[in-house]
């Protein structure tokens, strides 16, 4: 080794970096800094880490009851899992597809593959036509006879296909597609985050529905047919990433609250940490580097007192309830509703449901004959779920009520084997308009403190496939900061 790579390695070894988050986007970056031999502690202010990525033992199996699946977009996170061993876990969920139900005067269909967020390449696509109807239809082909008007130039999902292609597109699909998957209104979706091309695909088409055709090239594609999981649940990431953290002579806490965050000479930094007793004292912990991968409320909290610039004023972010029932129902083997549902907004209590036993064959071989496991979610944008207010009994009576309700099938309270449920508060998406700008500040104001790193959903978007190759990011620029730099003012 040469002599520069030897006082690299020397100084790698020398660094201890501690990770506040162990979320996926902290243990990937605590991975990447482990790698170089870096000493890496990760704190973690729950009891286990894994962020979104959580498991629970519902009726005597074990469920994801946060994120369930990847979208394979960008390659990231199957590299990833390739990396730990996991290429062999990799499925592919039921290309069934999913319903839009709460359709006014025709209540649920399926989803018509072959559009962009719900946007249809042919309106006149019979899937299509029994969503927005024939009234729909005509109103949504204006779109190939209208001028051009200011296409290319349309900031606002919600207002492109309000204007193009009327308001039932707008409404039956895409709003559906939008709050299932983004939480958010098509209003404030910018298309060129949410579909990269939608609008340079307009200009030179002269349609919008002409630009998804282009986009897709003819294809039909289920909705959220680009995503993947594991076999056994992607509980099984987190505990790979743990693992191999671990090999590495990584030091994982658990139940670490970080109360402050300060600076401890140049570039160092202390961190205080709650104390675990009620009358003790907070822990002081050391650093030379930290990387903060929290959600945005808590990193803007613990950042502003030492990044100047920084607001700690947080924007609204949706809060969701996700709703697990496993149910003794040998009538849901037939997957009457595909593999889910998306509502029409405020046309049920919940926003979307998915039926897990359904959608991924893996787990349906691990159930009983007859049992069956769904997910109900609650809550949107500017909308709390409607089980905020409700203990863990009612909120899943009403789980159950709209269970039965989207899948068109009666599920009595009898049925009910384990009902599990989960909170979250979920980031804003890469897509909602003025996130760029704000996420852009951000950056640049973190960007003048040394030793130091963010990451996580608030500054990626929301997704591991956005998360993953982040974290990535981050870690290594804080890792040439942290070792380049020291070897430029030691030369």
């Amino acid at each position: 080794m040469s002599e520069p790579l030897e006082g690299l390695a020397a100084r790698a070894r020398e660094t201890h970096v501690v990770v506040v988050g162990g979320g996926v986007a902290g243990l990937v970056a605590a991975l990447e800094l482990a790698k170089v031999g870096m000493r890496v502690t990760v704190l973690e202010a729950e009891q286990r880490p894994g962020g979104v990525l959580r498991t629970a033992d519902v009726a005597g199996v074990t469920l994801d009851v946060g994120a369930e699946s990847f979208a394979t977009r960008g390659g990231h996170v199957r590299a990833l899992v390739d990396e730990l061993g996991l290429g062999d876990a990799v499925v592919a969920p039921n290309p069934a597809g999913a319903w839009v139900a709460g359709i006014p005067g025709v209540g649920a269909a399926p989803l018509p593959g072959g559009g962009i967020l719900g946007i249809p390449a042919n309106p006149w696509d019979p899937a299509v036509r029994r969503i927005i109807g024939v009234r729909g239809t005509w109103r949504a082909y204006l779109d190939r006879l209208r001028p051009p008007l200011t296409i290319g130039h349309d900031r606002s999902l919600g207002h492109l296909v309000r204007s193009r292609l009327g308001a039932r597109v707008l409404d039956r699909l895409v709003a559906p597609v939008t709050s299932g998957v983004y939480s958010a209104r098509p209003d404030d979706i910018d298309p060129d985050a949410a579909a990269p091309g939608l609008n340079a695909a307009l200009a030179r088409t002269g349609s919008l529905s002409g630009a998804v055709q282009v986009l897709r090239g003819d294809r039909t594609v289920a909705p959220g047919g680009a995503v993947a999981g594991l076999a056994g649940g992607m509980a099984g990431l987190v505990e790979a990433l743990v693992a191999k953290l671990v090999a590495l002579g990584a030091e994982i806490r658990p139940s670490a609250r970080v109360v402050t965050l300060r600076r401890a000479g140049a570039p160092g930094w202390s961190l205080a940490l709650a104390a675990s007793d009620p009358d003790g004292e907070d822990e002081e912990l050391a650093a030379d580097a930290v990387v903060v991968a929290t959600i945005e409320h808590e990193a803007r909290r613990l950042l502003a007192p030492v990044v100047p610039g920084l607001s700690s004023d947080t924007p609204v972010a949706p809060e969701l309830e996700v709703m697990t029932l496993v149910v003794d129902a040998p009538e849901l083997d037939a997957a009457p509703r595909g593999t889910g549902v998306l509502t029409v907004p405020h046309a049920f209590a919940a926003k979307a449901l998915t039926h897990s036993s359904a959608k991924w064959p893996w787990l349906a071989a691990r159930l009983p004959g007859g049992v069956h496991v769904v997910r109900v979610s609650f809550g949107a944008q500017d909308e709390r779920p409607a089980t905020a207010d409700l203990d863990d009994a009612a909120a899943g009576a009403l789980a159950l009520r709209e269970a039965s309700a989207l899948l068109g099938v009666h599920l009595d309270p009898a049925q009910v084997r384990g009902v599990h449920r989960e909170r979250f508060v979920q980031s804003q998406p890469a897509a909602v308009l003025g996130r760029a700008e704000r996420v852009a500040a951000a950056r640049a104001a973190i960007r003048t403190v040394p030793a130091l790193g963010v990451t996580g959903a608030w500054l990626s978007g929301t997704g591991l496939a956005q998360v993953v190759p982040d974290a990535i990011a981050e870690a290594e620029t804080v890792r040439r900061r942290v070792l380049f730099d020291a070897a430029d003012t030691a030369g």
